[in-house]
């Protein structure tokens, strides 16, 4: 039997992935990416002596990652290494309340008691409701397809219908989380979870509380080299395997005859194939690489709400601050309205929840001596055509006089160094529409079965991974819909 080809555009997580997996099961891949550079949003940045993670900061349940490497007869450890983390995260209230979210979770619930006066056992109940909540979605929403017959008439599927009550989807995560907590710094901890996925507390299920399973039970880690090191090392796995890589290569359509997806038109020339995977965002694979063939866009799933975005600083700090951590948090000071501005309003509130992350903590060399590289980052709305220059240069000025206030440091006079992304910036480097990160939002109790398959029904051999699909955006879950597609597919 003549070898498969099978061509993946776009060389995100979820398409390097793909890449793997099909290459595993026989078949000859040949990845296209637009970009110079791989990665998609896993990429980084190089300035002025300075080393900054572009995208993703946070790594959980790096077994996925290791998985690749395993199926590949490969030890990880030879390609992949990283470090657990003690401290997930540390959080800063404007009251002065002072949080350091352990990984462990009797030091974490001790150390909430502490600092809050909610009592230890309220967060291990919650942590445990998180946990069931796990249990009963990981096999049917993360690892399987929504929308496949096969996945519903399973047993454990059965068991987790008859369980579905428990997952908590008719109740808002603020509201489920309000009912948890009596002290309010405890439930806007927790609320915080739905940015995970770009979504909104006040909107989104209850059932996203299980994202604190997430941290607290499979922990958070730190990649050796930072986190474009996850991306190095599987191009490197994926191009020990036979992958090619074509860097510089736009697409422009998806070649369809008869029904059946033969491969992509790129810089002039057919490329045929057996099959095709799409890393795109969905929405730009139907309106761009699809556009020939409006009878067969999913209308309903290209009109869902996108999830929120990003703004992010790039800033090289002349200082080190030794109260600072890894992961960081400065909480708002009113939450439902920061909220209420990124969702209702469409615009960035005066006084936003701060992230900041500091590799050179953990990687010296990513920041000269005594200095650090920061990534400070807040949620912003996607792209409705606003005055994002107005809003940056409004959204800056407000990080900084909250980050010096609660620092005790004039921060814009340490800044040495400068770049941003932004909405505008983040749709044109990885195609990701109205530069929404998570695909589109999980602000609906069914948003699970809403997500784009990662197969389409009416084009043969086309197939989709990524954020924009099932299961959803973020590391794990962009892994997970690489395992998806290649579990549609036979071996060679």
């Amino acid at each position: 039997m003549p070898q498969k080809k099978a061509v993946i555009i776009g060389a995100g997580i979820a398409g390097i992935a793909s890449a793997i997996r099909l290459a595993v099961k026989g078949y000859a891949v040949e990845v296209f990416e637009a970009n110079s550079y791989p990665g998609g949003k896993l990429s980084e940045i190089e300035l002025n002596g300075y080393r900054f993670d572009a995208g993703p900061s946070l790594l959980t349940m790096p077994h996925y990652i290791d998985e690749l490497f395993r199926l590949a007869g490969k030890n990880p450890a030879n390609y992949f290494l990283y470090e657990q983390l003690d401290i997930v995260c540390r959080y800063f209230y404007e009251d002065g309340t002072r949080i350091n979210a352990y990984a462990d979770t009797g030091k974490f619930a001790r150390e909430m008691e502490t600092q809050t006066g909610e009592p230890a056992a309220s967060i291990v109940k919650h942590l445990a409701n998180s946990r069931d909540i796990y249990s009963i979605t990981n096999h049917v929403f993360l690892e399987r397809s929504l929308h496949r017959l096969q996945t519903y008439i399973r047993w454990d599927t059965m068991r987790s219908i008859f369980k579905f009550p428990k997952i908590d989807p008719f109740r808002t995560m603020h509201r489920a989380n309000a009912h948890s907590f009596k002290d309010a710094r405890v439930v806007q901890f927790f609320d915080r979870y739905a940015t995970y996925n770009g979504s909104d507390p006040y909107q989104a299920p209850a059932t996203l509380n299980v994202i604190p399973h997430l941290e607290h039970h499979f922990g958070a880690y730190f990649p050796e080299g930072g986190m474009y090191s996850i991306t190095q090392s599987l191009v490197t796995l994926a191009e020990g395997l036979g992958v090619k890589f074509h860097y510089d290569t736009y697409v422009d359509e998806v070649v369809v005859i008869n029904g059946n997806a033969k491969g992509i038109r790129a810089k002039g020339q057919n490329i045929i194939a057996d099959l095709v995977v799409s890393n795109m965002d969905v929405w730009f694979t139907y309106k761009k690489l699809l556009a020939k063939y409006p009878g067969i866009h999913p209308k309903k799933t290209l009109k869902q709400e996108r999830s929120s975005s990003a703004l992010i600083f790039y800033w090289g700090i002349k200082k080190s601050f030794p109260q600072l951590d890894l992961h960081n948090i400065f909480f708002s000071a009113d939450y439902r309205a920061e909220f209420d501005h990124i969702w209702q309003q469409r615009t960035i509130y005066t006084d936003p929840t701060v992230y900041v992350n500091i590799s050179s903590k953990h990687q010296p060399d990513d920041a000269p001596a005594c200095c650090e590289n920061w990534f400070v980052m807040i949620n912003v709305p996607a792209d409705n055509g606003q005055d994002w220059d107005k809003l940056i240069a409004d959204a800056r000025t407000s990080i900084q006089l909250k980050l010096s206030r609660i620092l005790g440091e004039d921060i814009a006079s340490l800044i040495v160094c400068e770049t941003i992304l932004d909405p505008r910036g983040i749709e044109s480097k990885t195609s990701s529409y109205k530069g929404s990160i998570y695909g589109t939002s999980s602000n609906n109790q069914f948003a699970a079965f809403l997500r784009h398959a990662n197969r389409s029904s009416k084009v043969q051999g086309l197939y989709f991974c990524g954020g924009s699909v099932h299961p959803g955006g973020g590391i794990p879950l962009c892994l997970l819909s690489a395992k998806i597609v290649s579990e549609m597919l036979p071996g060679q």
